[in-house]
């Protein structure tokens, strides 16, 4: 979790408020309130009308998921009543009966990831993994990783090219999967003007998909591209829909939302592996918690040369790169 609080607007609408209770965070409960007090007012037909103009990236969004509290906020009855209200509208929407859970880190753990570039080969057996675990968008074909083909000897990432269509490997290149760096100070989470994406404990930068506004900061502060924006509703087929879903995770995210990877929480806080690990066929990708001196990550951190992207920015990623060599 951030942690970090902002000072006002100035406008009354109760964005960042500092929190003055206990820890209990005003912004967000003053800004849910005066909403709920405008429907009160005006009435639901014409609050939705209000609203419009804040919703019209979210054309299915309705009253009562606008007016929703934070996740952070909600009480454990509450969040299973979002959560019912989530497998419906799934189960309306895409006709498939799916699971949505709330799992949460466990203590003693911070996640890292590592991946070794000397036998990475660029198959985007990763991105193609992502894409069905987290049921993205099947007519963009999205995904949270990009692979980005790099000449032998560069480490510039902007002359990298991600839509390379060859037999791979080739023998003058390298290949550098890149994807959400989960930032000891993730840039992201200091410009979000709602609060919607925030870090938690185990190192996972996480968004509230039914709290962001999809103003996009968040993508244009990622040094590292890894933020995606819903332009659409997404397509995904009945028959593909992956049913295991976590609620800051995989679950199919509404149109006109930010998202991002989360270390496939929905999995690893189950203590299984990411799902772009286990489609990796070179054994390239290194998981664990780097609390623990006896992991395997650990272990890599200890005994090979390892760097992260962009260390000038001053981020600090759990995610690394390394070398056999």
């Amino acid at each position: 979790m951030s942690g970090h609080h902002k000072e006002s607007c100035g406008s009354h609408c109760g964005c960042h408020t500092p929190p003055s209770n206990g820890g209990n965070d005003e912004g967000l409960f003053n800004r849910r309130n005066l909403l709920k007090g405008a429907g009160a007012t005006l009435g639901v037909a014409a609050f939705a009308k209000a609203m419009a103009p804040i919703t019209e990236w979210k054309e299915s969004t309705s009253v009562d998921e606008f007016l929703q509290t934070h996740y952070r906020e909600l009480s454990k009855d509450q969040l299973a009543e979002v959560i019912t209200r989530l497998e419906e509208e799934t189960k309306n929407d895409y006709g498939a009966e799916v699971n949505i859970s709330d799992v949460r880190p466990q203590k003693g753990v911070k996640f890292g990831y590592a991946l070794n570039l000397s036998i990475c080969v660029g198959c985007r057996r990763c991105a193609k993994a992502c894409h069905e675990e987290n049921n993205h968008d099947r007519t963009s074909g999205n995904s949270y990783i990009t692979v980005l083909e790099m000449s032998k000897g560069s480490m510039d990432m902007e002359q990298g090219h991600a839509d390379y269509n060859h037999p791979v490997p080739q023998p003058d290149k390298f290949y550098m999967p890149v994807q959400c760096q989960q930032c000891e100070n993730p840039p992201c989470v200091d410009v979000c003007p709602v609060e919607a994406t925030w870090k938690e404990p185990d190192g996972i930068v996480v968004v509230d998909y039914n709290w962001c506004i999809g103003c996009r900061y968040c993508e244009a502060a990622c040094p590292y591209h890894a933020r995606r924006f819903n332009w659409t509703k997404p397509e995904v087929p009945k028959e593909e829909i992956n049913i295991e879903q976590g609620y800051l995770s995989n679950r199919i995210r509404p149109q006109g939302v930010m998202e991002k990877c989360t270390f496939c929480l929905h999995r690893t806080r189950k203590g299984k592996l990411p799902a772009c690990l286990e489609a990796c066929p070179t054994g390239a990708r290194v998981f664990g918690n780097l609390l623990d001196p006896t992991s395997e990550i650990r272990t890599v951190l200890a005994n090979k040369r390892v760097f992260v992207l962009k260390e000038e920015l001053g981020t600090k990623p759990n995610f690394f790169y390394f070398f056999d060599e």
